[in-house]
């Protein structure tokens, strides 16, 4: 039971690196980007390349994964998405999805409908008993990674002077903009933290969740349902749901297996029957 625990502990810290950047975009900017899976795949395929043509390693494709989708992003949302800032969101679910179609046939075209693999470093590979639990290195790495990335994300949007001016560009951006916040460019920072999120997920994943041209459309659903159970007025809620819905994905893959991905839906809609805007959302937010 506690190996499961750990396991699901583990699916549900990537969960949340990979959804938390559409819960940014989502709750603070307000923007319904569903080609966020996009990104990832983006951040999945530059570890691969870098490490299956050029061996490099698999700790220097992480920050590689991140700042590549970063810059992806900042050049998006300069070029495409801040014409759509404004527009309803049925317009922006059509304009994203239509990207996810998009980058699904360009990486199909240059790299191929194959599943693609890496091999990770041997310090990370298999697993060892402690107390009892087994625990995979990998997962290990990715909760610690994870743990590290979700502390210094919550204090960048809570404690510092980008934070505040953020969540004021969001609530009121005239106003901010009076008051001398630069408002286009805090939400094209926040768009590359996000798209730069996104690519980290995506590169920490390609071990655990596989990789191939249709991961933005396979895992969507999974990051919709954490920004969605979890609520968008923080970051909080998103974490606590991942982890609830990792665990729970797991331990029910494991128990009763004929149900498969079932149950995380049903923990969705039982969470949203008693909590219907979220686990941490406000009443009759946005």
């Amino acid at each position: 039971m506690l190996t499961i625990l750990f396991d699901g502990i583990a699916y549900g810290m990537l969960l949340f690196v990979l959804a938390c950047g559409l819960s940014v975009t989502l709750g603070l900017m307000n923007f319904v980007n569903l080609a966020h899976g996009a990104f990832a795949m983006a951040g999945g395929y530059v570890t691969v390349i870098m490490m299956n043509s050029y061996g490099i390693s698999f700790y220097w494709c992480l920050p590689a994964a991140f700042i590549v989708t970063a810059l992806a992003g900042i050049v998006l949302e300069r070029l495409l998405y801040r014409r759509l800032y404004s527009a309803s969101h049925l317009d922006q679910v059509l304009f994203s999805i239509g990207l996810v179609f998009m980058a699904i046939a360009a990486i199909d075209y240059f790299m191929g409908g194959q599943q693609q693999l890496i091999n990770l470093p041997p310090e990370l590979s298999g697993r060892f008993d402690f107390f009892g639990i087994d625990i995979g290195r990998y997962r290990l790495f990715i909760i610690v990674i994870c743990a590290v990335l979700t502390v210094a994300l919550q204090l960048a949007l809570t404690r510092t002077r980008f934070g505040s001016q953020l969540r004021a560009a969001v609530d009121d951006g005239r106003v901010a903009r009076g008051m001398g916040i630069n408002v286009s460019v805090i939400f094209a920072l926040t768009f590359a933290l996000g798209s730069g999120l996104a690519g980290l997920g995506g590169a920490l994943g390609t071990e655990l969740l596989g990789l191939d041209p249709n991961f933005p459309l396979k895992y969507l659903i999974y990051f919709m349902i954490v920004v969605t159970v979890g609520g968008t007025s923080s970051i909080t809620g998103p974490f606590i749901a991942a982890l609830l819905l990792g665990i729970a994905d797991v331990a029910g893959k494991y128990y009763v297996p004929q149900l498969g991905a079932f149950i995380i839906y049903a923990v969705m809609i039982l969470v949203l029957i008693l909590r219907p805007h979220g686990l941490f959302s406000r009443e009759g937010g946005r």
